[in-house]
Parts: C-alpha cells; sequence; structure tokens
C-alpha cells in the first residue's frame, strides 16, 4: 500500500514577506491587500483542520475558555500610546502567568522544578503566594533514584562513579495529579523530561524557563547568534557522542 502524502509546511518562510511588507497573508487588515498564501500555507493545506480547530475555540467549553483568556492577556499585556499607533508591552512572563491564572480561577499552583533552579522556584511561589494562590512545588529529582536503576551505564553520568539521581518527571506530574493542582509551570526541566512532564499532567501546563546551560536559561540567544557564534550549526551536524 502506498505510503499517503503529507503536506509539508512552513510558515517560518514568510519571514522575508514580513520583513518586507510588514504584514503576512494571516495578518493583514484588509485581504485585498495581503500577500498572497504561499504554497506552503497550513492554512491552505488544512483548511479542515483550521476551520474545526475554530470551533473549539468557541462556545462555552474548557479550550473555548482558555483560548479567550489567552487571547485577553496577550491584550492586556500591551498598553497603548495616547497618540501613535504603536504599543508598549508592560508586562513579564511572570504576570503573563498570573493575570492568565487569575482570569481562570485558578487556585492551586504545580510548580515542576529543576533542582538546579530550586532558589528561583522559591522565589516564584513566593510571588504566587503574595498573589493568593496556592504554590505547590515538586524536584525534578523526587524519589532519589540512581541512573543506573534506568539502564544507563555509569559513563553516562555527568560524574561517573558517583550516586547520581536521575530526572523522574513522570512523578512530578502524577504527584501534581494527586494533589489536584488546577495550572502546572515548568521551571528549567530538561529537554525530553519537560515532554514527559506535560505528557502525565492532567492539569494544563505552561513554561516559565526553558532550561539553557550556556546561554542562562535564554535559548533564543542561539538564534540571534547563528551569523557569529552558532553559525557552525548551519554548517553541518551536530556531533553527539
Amino acid at each position: 500500500m502506498e505510503k499517503e502524502q503529507v503536506a509539508e509546511v512552513s510558515c517560518s518562510r514568510c519571514s522575508a514577506v514580513w520583513q518586507k511588507s510588514g504584514t503576512t497573508n494571516c495578518w493583514s487588515g484588509d485581504p485585498g491587500t495581503a500577500p498572497p498564501r504561499p504554497g506552503n500555507c497550513p492554512a491552505g493545506s488544512f483548511p479542515g483542520v483550521v476551520a474545526q480547530s475554530a470551533e473549539m475555540m468557541q462556545g462555552t467549553g474548557d479550550d473555548a475558555k482558555m483560548a479567550f483568556v489567552a487571547a485577553r492577556v496577550e491584550g492586556l499585556c500591551y498598553q497603548p500610546i495616547p497618540g501613535n499607533d504603536a504599543v508598549n508591552a508592560r508586562w513579564t512572563r511572570v504576570e503573563d502567568t498570573i493575570a492568565f491564572a487569575k482570569l481562570m480561577g485558578y487556585q492551586r499552583i504545580g510548580i515542576a522544578t529543576c533542582i538546579g533552579l530550586l532558589e528561583e522556584s522559591d522565589r516564584l511561589a513566593a510571588i504566587l503566594k503574595a498573589q493568593g494562590f496556592t504554590p505547590l512545588s515538586v524536584c525534578c529529582k523526587a524519589g532519589s533514584l540512581d541512573k543506573k536503576e534506568f539502564g544507563l551505564a555509569e559513563s553516562d553520568k555527568v560524574r561517573p562513579g558517583t550516586f547520581e539521581p536521575a530526572c523522574n518527571p513522570i512523578a512530578q506530574a502524577r504527584i501534581c495529579n494527586d494533589l489536584k493542582t488546577d495550572m502546572n509551570i515548568i521551571v528549567g526541566l530538561c529537554v525530553g523530561h519537560d515532554m514527559l512532564f506535560n505528557k502525565h499532567s492532567e492539569a494544563p501546563v505552561t513554561t516559565l524557563v526553558v532550561k539553557d546551560r550556556v546561554t542562562g536559561h535564554n535559548p533564543a540567544a542561539v538564534l540571534y547568534g547563528q551569523n557569529f557564534y552558532y553559525k557552525r550549526l548551519q554548517k553541518g551536524p551536530m556531533v553527539v557522542e
């Protein structure tokens, strides 16, 4: 049986259109003057999905409420400038998160934290408590299980020959589930561990801190630095040993 062809899409290719005209086909006040939709546009390739998703974000369901509140927070985090069509961002990501949780009516907030960011998580918990929430934090090393129990060799450890506990994001998620958290916040979980946490969390999850050990947890720095320090990532495959 011949494998069904799946359309390839690439919204990132519209970056050149945006830089040239300040707009794209999907961001235009006048459809009559909008740039043409490119052939790899997902809206053109998946019109049914777009229509069905729009229906899910309307009405009174959970998805609709979350979409509505998220859009409200997006508007609230900008401050209009009188006499000017420019806008000024006024809220940080922490403030966005607080506003979203308040408007959703959440109370119990889980914090899935990396052990390397306990201080940052404690500061976050203090802020959430001051804002009237009940913060509940769970560390990635909960249970303190040696990495060897998961099949890793001593050579796979950061410090071979020592006791090194493995991250347990499934336990983090399930503990948050048992605590009946309304919403969970990821603070610095590793790549892959964050996926497992998202997969097993019953409450909706947002990420406040993305782990990047080299850039001070600012992974976008790599994207801004590709013309110099990280151009090697465009030159050839990254060696993983």
